[in-house]
């Protein structure tokens, strides 16, 4: 009898947890996916994550109606690879982009581009194509232009429409914008953003310049609200890599108006470079602010359509904050005090906000210090869907995103590697987290190493006290770097000469 009773009992919790398995799969089967990711935002630039002096409403209701992560990594601390491993799922010691490789020129005549992704690249839309999704790119690719391997069309994209070249996004008020490798003129004259002017003969007009008429970012909100109706009775995977709020600095007049006389400002003449503007920091806050205006209209769209409780909308930024030209992330506090910008492997220049909204499966106003990485999302969303990440470096937090924070499994390391600034390591192990600078130059230098827990600013160097963490560091860099494609980018192995 007791057997039978014991039988009975594992037999109803074989039972209930098949169906909830079941139910867990049906009910996550094929939501709609949308990814925002800002460019150059800092940390600390929304007012979800501290932020007092810019307005982001609608991503600080985002946050309310959501998860928000405390520590979050970009890929890497600049664009290109950022996108690569976002969309790869490999880390900076596998991925096949790992800098910013420029080809071409500013001007329309010389645009080229990036180095391309290689032709057969196992890509974050070709996954989810296997379970029927239609996929969009809106945005910048920055990974290859019309005529490469690159070309999103041949990366799992359905539709694509924005920047494909990273110097051309530059320039918020191009001559025109990439739709399916087609050109798409806008209303815009040419604008050479990085000409400076003459600070001592300024003049309204020589402002007006770097001003167009149609502003890049709002064809693309344009072209997501139109991809989404058109398939809202589907599956969709909808990819919004906006330019905002990378130089240069330029916003539309109405958001900057919004700004002028809060701050106290002196005009910016374009001397380090980008477009000149009279009202710097009001410019600067007008295009987050502006952002965060787009990000609700998105949100707008999803719930009058209906589909707000099958729809996943994630947030965040592909590096730090900028460092120069016209940008003070000083007074705005971009970064919440951590250490390093854009290009440095330092937490300023590679944590990130992330928010995740999915109603009726993410907590509201709920927050996470769960450590995770942006080449964590082909695995998050492989587990959501029910497809095949391949040999990904990253680790699914979905668990952590709905809640079953006893399923979630933590990461061993996270390994960053970064050939530009000098050549630049990043190993982080628990708390632990290990920085090499300026590797070209001394291969053989000294690791840096900060315990985040008590000291995420970075300004306590304990790597003296703590030989036995330093040789596991050194051991997960030697294992997890791989050689790269491009040679400059070889900067690790000294057996490699150029």
């Amino acid at each position: 009898m007791k057997n039978h009773s014991a039988f009975i009992a594992i037999a109803i919790s074989i039972f209930s947890s098949f169906c909830l398995d079941s139910f867990a799969q049906k009910s996550q089967a094929k939501p709609n996916i949308i990814y925002i990711y800002a460019d150059d935002l800092g940390y600390g630039e929304l007012g979800s994550y501290g932020q007092t002096k810019i307005k982001t409403p609608h991503l600080d209701q985002m946050a309310k109606e959501g998860m928000r992560f405390t520590q979050h990594y970009s890929s890497a601390p600049v664009c290109a690879p950022s996108r690569c491993m976002l969309m790869t799922g490999k880390h900076g010691g596998k991925s096949y982009i790992r800098g910013n490789y420029e080809m071409g020129g500013f001007e329309d005549s010389s645009e080229g581009g990036q180095m391309p992704l290689h032709e057969g690249a196992y890509t974050l839309p070709k996954m989810l194509k296997t379970v029927g999704y239609s996929t969009a790119l809106i945005g910048k690719w920055g990974m290859g232009v019309v005529g490469t391997t690159g070309s999103p069309l041949n990366h799992g994209f359905d539709y694509y429409y924005g920047y494909l070249d990273q110097k051309q996004a530059h320039n918020h008020y191009p001559t025109h914008l990439w739709e399916n490798d087609r050109w798409d003129s806008l209303n815009n004259s040419f604008i050479y953003v990085h000409k400076p002017i003459d600070s001592t003969k300024a003049t309204d007009a020589d402002f007006d310049y770097y001003r167009g008429k149609d502003f890049a970012a709002d064809k693309m909100t344009e072209k997501a609200i139109q991809f989404i109706n058109k398939n809202s009775k589907e599956p969709f995977f909808l990819y919004l890599p906006y330019t905002i709020p990378h130089l240069s600095l330029q916003a539309p007049e109405a958001y900057v108006k919004k700004y002028i006389g809060q701050f106290d400002e002196k005009p910016y003449y374009g001397q380090k470079g980008y477009a000149a503007t009279k009202y710097p920091l009001s410019t600067y806050a007008a295009m987050i602010t502006y952002l965060d205006d787009q990000v609700g209209i998105i949100m707008e769209e999803i719930k009058k359509l209906g589909l707000d409780n099958n729809t996943i909308i994630m947030f965040s930024s592909d590096n730090g904050a900028t460092f120069s030209a016209g940008v003070d992330t000083k007074f705005f506090n971009s970064v919440s005090g951590l250490r390093g910008l854009k290009m440095d492997v330092y937490e300023g220049g590679i944590s990130v906000p992330f928010i995740a909204r999915w109603p009726g499966k993410i907590q509201a106003n709920s927050t996470s210090n769960h450590s995770s990485v942006q080449y964590d999302l082909m695995a998050t969303i492989a587990e959501i869907t029910g497809t095949n990440p391949g040999k990904t470096d990253g680790i699914s937090f979905l668990p952590t995103l709905i809640g079953k924070k006893n399923n979630q499994k933590i990461h061993d390391f996270l390994y960053f590697e970064y050939p530009e600034n000098g050549g630049q390591l990043a190993v982080r192990l628990g708390e632990w987290k290990g920085v090499k600078r300026n590797v070209r130059k001394e291969p053989n230098g000294a690791w840096e190493l900060y315990n985040i827990a008590t000291d995420r600013k970075e300004t306590n160097n304990v790597a003296s006290l703590h030989p036995d963490i330093i040789q596991k560091i050194k051991e997960t860099a030697k294992r997890e770097h791989t050689h790269p494609v491009v040679m400059d980018w070889e900067f690790v192995d000294p057996k490699i000469k150029k």
